[in-house]
Formats: structure tokens, C-alpha cells, sequence
């Protein structure tokens, strides 16, 4: 069952007058909210003003939606917190352009309408309960077209910035990609689409948000969005450009690191069929979380591909610091280094010694994508996690 929350929730004062006492705080039946989280799709709709409660079941959803300038959500309302000396309408308290923006939702609709359209479309892609899968959805795209496009696609030079998206469009079944949770994490894209009618999630890295590098709040993003996955059974598609966690003083007061490794558990609880594909940078812990390292995952990478333990731009600094040190000219001994490092780094002589299973013509990457639905729909096993998800 999908909740919608519409008008103000949590507790009444009055009740202190009309009741004669004051309530303990508690809340009852939050136990089948907690539950359902790990057993049915939940959807949550903000149509109007949600406070106290009523923002705790919007927020307890697999997908939570606000309408634009009508709907705000807000743990407490703006004449509450206006006590404690901030003065703000219910949109600059908890509007949508707030919360799309932090994670408290996973889309901003435009109207009731579109909100609704948004539920049945999400709810389109996933099985009505853990105990089942599923369905094929109609077949109406050639599972081998080839885009001819895509061989240019993969930017050799690893400082350009490329788009994502099309990329994705274009590899899944035409109009299938349903993206949420844009505005937030945004070195991540995910969402959910069809290969050969089957429903898969998709996670994409974008470089035009630091790179591709994990945030701390991509890194929240993407635990939140694999427990998804792994409980309603959809297997797993990453595009892959991720340099590694994002560093400097900003990561570390925001705990990257912390988020990061939530992450990467999560990853490697799952049991859904994982598929990878390498389009460019996979360099440190966080490229290394690519896939579950501990079983079986279809992975593949375009020429483009390019990885190590650390990019060499400051990677050679740290591993060859002695050298330079010595070094009469230590401009002249980098690049001297760095020359002969980028001779090895071909993402081929990887592929010669096993460290990658196949380097594949990015033209391809649609049929191969669809051939790994296809063998993984009968792979897929219904019922519970190892865990509850939480929200």
C-alpha cells in the first residue's frame, strides 16, 4: 500500500486541555511502518503542509515525492520555529527545493497529477511484495541495436567532461530510464529502466558533479538506493567513472569516509545480479566498490577505461616521493616517471593478465547489457533480505 501524506501530522497541543494530562511521546504501530520498509514498495506523496508524523511516514518511503510550491515538509512548522528566531513561509522552511536538494525526497512533481503519474510509474518497475518478481515488460526495443555514437562517447582525455545520461538512454530500452533523486548526490544518477522488458536499476557515475568522485552524500545515496535493489530482487546496472572519494578538508569534516564504507557494505550485502561496465576512471576504495568483490558479477569496460589504486596526478608524488626528493631537477624526475608509467596504463595490457575480464566496443554494450537480463531473470530469488531496509 502506498501512503500519501496531505495536511499537517504529528501532535496537538489542545489535547493537554481536552484531555486533562499530557501524552508521553509515542507512536504507535510505527513497528508495521518499519516492516513494510522490508516487504512492500511504499510511495509517500506530499500533496500539502507535512509536519511531526506526517513528515516521519513521508520520509519512511522507498520514494517520496513534494508538489512544487504547494506541498512543504518540515519537522516542525514554520510557527514553531519561528520561537526560536527565524522567520520563514513553509517553502523557505521545507519546500521542495530544500528537500530535493538534501535527500528528504526522491522527486519534485508539478502538480497532484504528475505526482501520481510518478507513484504508478515507480511502482511500474518493481514486484507488489518481496515475494515476488518482477515482471518482463513488453519487448518493443531490438535487445542487439548498436549506436554507432557511442565508440566516440568514452572522451580519451580524462580532464573532459562528458554527459551520462545519454549514454544510459541510449543502452536501456528507449524511454524505460526513470531517474529519481536528481538533485541530490549528484556525482550519482539513479533510477530505474528495462533491458529486453526486464526491470533493472541503474546507477550512472556523473563527471560533471565532481568529477564522478564520491561525496558524502552520493556515498548515502548510493547505500539507500542498493538496499533498494536488493529488496525487491532488480538486478544491478553501474556505469562506471568514479576517481574514488572525494578528498580535501570539506570531505573530511563531512565523514565521506564514514558514508563511504556504509556504501561499499552495502554493496557487497547484495545478492542481485551485478553488472558493471567500465566507461572510464576506477581509482581508489571507492572505484574499487564497483561491484560485490565477494561473488560472481558480469563486468565489462570501453577503451576508455583507465584505473589503479591512485590517479597518477599526485599518485606518483606519494608513491615515488624519495626519487624526487633526490632528485637534482624533481619537475624534470616527475615527468620522467609519469612518462614511463603512462607507457603501462593501457587498460589492454590489464586485459592481457586477467585484471579485466573484457575491453568491449561501446557500440556493443545495449546487447551485452541485455543479455545479462535475460540470464539473470531466472537467477533473481523472491523473499527477504539478510536485512531490513531501512529508510
Amino acid at each position: 500500500l502506498s501512503p500519501v501524506e496531505r495536511s499537517v501530522g504529528g501532535g496537538y497541543l489542545k489535547t493537554i486541555e481536552t484531555e486533562g494530562r499530557s501524552n508521553v511521546p509515542g507512536v504507535k504501530g510505527w513497528e508495521w511502518v518499519v516492516e513494510n520498509m522490508g516487504t512492500v514498495p511504499r510511495v509517500a506523496l506530499g500533496l500539502g503542509s507535512v509536519a511531526g508524523l506526517g513528515a516521519a511516514h513521508l520520509a519512511a518511503a522507498h520514494f517520496s515525492v513534494l508538489v512544487k510550491e504547494q506541498a512543504a515538509l518540515f519537522v516542525a512548522g514554520p510557527p514553531v520555529v519561528e520561537r526560536l528566531g527565524e522567520k520563514l513561509d513553509k517553502q523557505e522552511l521545507g519546500g521542495w527545493k530544500i528537500h530535493a536538494r538534501n535527500g528528504a525526497i526522491d522527486y519534485a512533481a508539478d502538480s497532484e497529477e504528475h505526482a501520481f503519474d510518478l507513484a504508478r510509474r515507480f511502482l511500474s518497475y518493481l514486484p507488489s511484495s518481496i515475494d515476488s518478481l518482477a515482471e518482463q515488460g513488453p519487448q518493443t526495443d531490438d535487445p542487439d541495436r548498436r549506436e554507432d555514437w557511442l565508440i566516440e562517447a568514452g572522451p580519451r582525455d580524462r580532464r573532459k567532461v562528458y554527459r551520462v545520461r545519454p549514454i544510459g538512454e541510449a543502452v536501456v530500452d528507449r524511454g524505460s530510464f526513470f531517474e529519481f533523486g536528481r538533485e541530490w548526490g549528484r556525482s550519482v544518477a539513479t533510477g530505474f529502466a528495462r533491458l529486453d522488458g526486464w526491470p533493472v536499476a541503474v546507477m550512472a557515475s556523473d563527471p560533471y558533479f565532481f568529477g564522478g568522485g564520491w561525496t558524502a552524500d552520493a556515498c548515502r545515496k548510493v547505500r539507500r538506493f542498493v538496499d533498494l535493489a536488493q529488496t525487491f530482487h532488480l538486478p544491478m546496472v553501474y556505469l562506471v567513472d568514479c576517481p574514488g572519494f572525494l578528498i580535501g578538508s570539506k570531505s573530511e569534516r563531512e565523514a565521506t569516509i564514514r558514508y563511504g564504507v556504509e556504501a561499499m557494505s552495502a554493496i557487497w550485502q547484495t545478492t542481485i545480479p551485478w553488472c558493471a561496465v567500465i566507461l572510464r576512471n576506477v581509482f581508489g576504495v571507492a572505484g574499487a566498490a564497483h561491484q560485490n568483490g565477494g561473488r560472481l558479477s558480469y563486468r565489462y569496460a570501453w577503451p576508455s577505461g583507465f584505473w589503479g589504486s591512485l590517479p597518477l596526478e599526485g599518485g606518483i608524488e606519494a608513491a615515488y616521493r624519495a626519487d624526487l626528493d633526490e632528485a637534482e631537477d624533481p619537475d624534470a624526475r616527475l615527468a620522467e616517471i609519469e612518462e614511463r608509467l603512462e607507457k603501462l596504463r593501457s587498460p589492454f595490457r590489464s586485459a592481457e593478465t586477467f585484471w579485466i575480464e573484457e575491453i568491449v566496443d561501446p557500440r556493443n554494450t545495449r546487447p551485452l547489457l541485455c543479455e545479462f537480463a535475460n540470464l539473470s531473470a531466472p537467477l533473481r530469488e523472491t523473499g527477504p533480505s539478510w536485512f531490513r531496509m531501512r529508510p
